[in-house]
């Protein structure tokens, strides 16, 4: 009887249990009809279709631009550029009229100036601060505008018009500085920030993807030496330049620097110099205030198909050799036109823009071993590497003994860019002394000398060493390529060596 009793009472207890589970658990079965039951059907439906989306921890735009942007600031250049109204004349009756009522001699140099503007940022809390050469250099006043609007007068510490980069600095401490980051681990697709003053419009934010890496731009658009460009859509316009380009770790990637654009504005192709190129240029400008790189003496070509195909090659990877300078380390070393290099002290040449920076990075003096491709052999030859030239140092020829009246500047893809102009190479006349035989005979600042007595000229030491092998009494003949009302004269100009 009493297992009857028990049995019963657990069973009553069970029931209880399993009762209160359903009710508790399963409301929607119990509930009376017409209850406000919650539907899931339309509960997803609402979290696909009709929640505000969430933003990503890491795709905070807002943190980026509060940690990089006090940084950024205004660079303002001042310069003094000069015009000259000459032609290929010979003197007119009509200069003295001109010198009496209009005061400047007719066909001579008149000053103006101008202004350049850019961005910056700081790099060290004492007031360093990245530029682009391009906006800087030539500059007889530099000016820096903060965040807070304070302005700065800035001292010109080093420029590389080879990467068109520059080093600027202002008095003070405790400015707020950014990070270089390792541009070599950015990944084409990644999200970027770029920041700067576009046409005026100060602390611009812009955000984009890395559209791609390794960019070269070629000779023919006003470009600087050395190219590694980054690539992005981030919106880039005039004014951008200097600027940097941030990943979303609040890091500098990239120095904004060039734009691909038919109308001047941003079309979505934009370009940055690598944080890991700027960080070797600007440790040279702020130790030496120049950039030291190696010299190899060759002028080189990349190894198109049919390049590869007409010389046998195995692969398109390495650099042709297209002219070896005289007296150069490459012409010691033995190497010659058509030559491929496929190595730099065991290292594999990928292109000709590869070896260029691979001979920059040589330090002078340094022996290096080449590996080369000729008649499809491969060879190998040692080569000690010289100090490339500095660029743009304006140099007279009256250096040589023989004044032919002109200074000259060696024409570089920045200061084509400056000018204006549509020629990357050649000597840019800088000053016609007045009374010369070159003002006689037509010459005037901003022409370009491109052939010294039917050989092209391309570097101050051209000219230089024709005037110091030259007797008195020499003809000296120069081909001069002028841009004037937008169009090109390319002229014969013939002078005398002075006695």
């Amino acid at each position: 009887m009493k297992k009857i009793i028990g049995f019963s009472l657990g069973s009553f207890l069970l029931g209880l249990i399993v009762a209160g589970y359903l009710f508790l658990y399963h409301p929607g079965k119990n509930a009376p009809a017409g209850a406000d039951v919650p539907d899931k059907s339309s509960t997803l439906s609402g979290n696909l279709y009709a929640s505000a989306p969430q933003v990503k921890p890491d795709l905070d735009f807002v943190r980026i631009s509060e940690k990089v942007g006090p940084a950024v600031v205004k660079v303002v250049s001042e310069k003094l550029e000069k015009a000259s109204a000459s032609g290929f004349f010979e003197e007119s009756p009509f200069d003295d009229f001109w010198d009496r009522f209009f005061g400047t001699p007719r066909g001579r140099d008149r000053e103006y100036k101008t202004y350049s503007q850019g961005t910056g940022f700081f790099i060290s809390a004492d007031g360093y601060i990245i530029t682009n050469n391009h906006i800087v250099e030539n500059a007889t006043k530099v000016t820096v505008t903060s965040v807070q609007g304070e302005e700065y007068t800035a001292k010109l510490i080093g420029v590389d018009p080879r990467s068109d980069l520059a080093l600027i600095k202002i008095e003070g401490k405790d400015f707020p500085a950014v990070e270089l980051g390792d541009s070599s681990q950015l990944k084409v697709g990644e999200w970027v920030l770029a920041i700067g003053n576009p046409l005026g419009m100060e602390h611009t934010v812009t955000a984009g993807i890395v559209s791609a890496k390794g960019r070269n731009l070629g000779r023919g658009l006003n470009v600087p030496t050395y190219q590694d460009y980054i690539q992005t859509d981030a919106a880039i316009n005039r004014g951008n330049s200097g600027g940097p380009l941030v990943n979303l770790k609040g890091e500098v990637v990239g120095i904004t620097s060039n734009i691909l654009s038919p109308t001047g504005g941003n079309i979505g192709i934009g370009f940055a110099i690598p944080s890991s190129l700027a960080k070797k240029v600007v440790a040279q400008l702020k130790e030496k205030g120049r950039v030291v790189r190696g010299y190899l003496g060759v002028t080189i070509n990349p190894i198109s198909e049919d390049v590869r195909k007409s010389l046998n090659l195995k692969t398109n990877k390495g650099a042709l050799v297209n002219n070896v300078e005289t007296d150069s380390p490459a012409e010691k070393a033995g190497l010659k036109r058509y030559d491929v290099i496929v190595a730099v002290d065991g290292r594999p040449v990928e292109s000709a823009n590869d070896l260029s920076f691979k001979i920059a990075d040589v330090e002078p003096g340094s022996k290096v071993e080449i590996k080369y491709i000729r008649d499809e052999k491969e060879r190998t030859t040692t080569a000690v590497v010289a100090e490339l030239e500095p660029q743009e140092k304006d140099q007279a020829a009256v250096e040589s003994g023989k004044d032919i009246g002109i200074s000259v500047i060696a024409l570089t893809p920045s200061l084509a860019r400056r000018q204006d102009l549509r020629v990357q190479e050649g000597l840019l006349i800088s000053e016609v002394r007045p009374s010369s035989e070159a003002e006689r005979k037509g010459l005037a600042a901003g022409d370009v000398i491109l052939e010294i007595n039917r050989r092209q000229a391309s570097r101050v030491q051209d000219l230089e060493t024709v005037l110091k092998q030259a007797r008195p009494g020499d003809p000296l003949m120069l081909l001069i390529h002028r841009e004037q009302d937008g169009g090109v004269q390319e002229t014969i100009v013939t002078l005398r060596i002075p006695g």
